[in-house]
């Protein structure tokens, strides 16, 4: 059975969907946009599971609106078997679902073939987050003597001092930015709106920025708050391969994250005893389950003081 499987996989690794089922896939995909506000990465996931498994149906003469529930547990099935991670198992299984449910809720379809679906248990990563002296040599690593180097301390000082997602950070426009207020105005997933305060270290590097910095990068830079030598937004693939170098100059070792910041934000939020619903805000979380696993991470920062430095450790 297992190598009967195995070969499908290899005989169908990427089969189109029928056009019908193309124009359904484009129809809730408009319809979670317009209804959900769900980001661009999002539908791209959705988009891309949904469409593999009416290809998957295609390739058998079947459609989306014709799958019943053993058709599902076949294709699961068949993406186990190829390697698929289990993250990817659960979100694959969390947008069969989502679809099911629109299906019924749309009257496409009487039955949901997904609804007995579970999604696979994953194990809970804890973010990993910098100490706050690795936080201090990344800060200086940059070199605010050259116009680049300032433009990139005020980055990274305002990514530590916000917690802002590096997608957020380099979507930033000036006008979202009030240092009369010291407080930065941010759209976030599902474009929610949120106030935060750029603290006045955070604040003194952007104001150097705009006054000796900018100018000098590009004379007629787009809105982009952060630009590049084209006068162009900052990308998150160049934010990030600038962290990484000076991850290198700071001796900073070990596994990085374009969020790496952030992570370290809330974690050192709490290790100084932050309410946690405050960091929730701050972060723009909105589910507070999602802040708590910063929990864990101070916990566990606490736990590894404790044994380093009390006697009895």
């Amino acid at each position: 059975m297992a190598s009967h499987i195995r070969k499908q996989v290899r005989d169908d690794s990427a089969p189109e969907p029928g056009e019908a089922d193309a124009r359904l896939i484009a129809r809730f995909l408009e319809q979670a946009w317009a209804e959900r506000g769900l980001a661009k990465a999002s539908l791209a996931s959705y988009g891309a599971d949904l469409r593999g498994f009416a290809g998957w149906l295609a390739a058998r003469g079947r459609t989306l609106a014709d799958a019943d529930r053993g058709a599902l547990f076949d294709y699961l099935a068949v993406r186990h078997a190829g390697g698929m991670r289990p993250r990817s198992g659960a979100r694959l299984t969390s947008t069969l679902k989502q679809f099911g449910l629109w299906m019924v809720e749309r009257g496409l379809r009487a039955d949901d073939p997904a609804a007995d679906l579970s999604a696979p248990k994953l194990p809970r990563a804890l973010p990993k987050a910098l100490t706050e002296g690795e936080v201090d040599a990344l800060l200086a690593a940059p070199d605010p003597g050259t116009p680049l180097g300032l433009r990139d301390k005020a980055m990274l000082e305002l990514l530590y001092a916000t917690g802002l997602r590096v997608s957020e950070l380099v979507s930033l426009r000036g006008e979202q930015i009030s240092l009369a207020q010291g407080v930065l105005r941010v759209r976030g997933k599902g474009s929610k709106e949120r106030l935060v305060p750029l603290g006045d270290e955070a604040q003194h590097w952007i104001e150097r920025y705009l006054l000796q910095a900018r100018s000098l990068i590009h004379a007629q830079p787009q809105p982009a708050l952060f630009i590049t030598q084209r006068g162009a937004a900052m990308s998150r693939q160049g934010f990030w391969l600038l962290v990484k170098r000076y991850a290198v100059v700071a001796g900073v070792r070990g596994q990085l994250s374009p969020h790496t910041l952030r992570h370290s934000f809330a974690t050192h939020l709490l290790n100084h005893g932050a309410d946690l619903r405050v960091v929730q805000l701050l972060l723009g979380h909105s589910d507070l389950s999602t802040t708590q696993i910063y929990t864990h991470v101070a916990r566990e920062g606490l736990k590894a003081l404790h044994r380093k430095h009390h006697p009895r450790g």
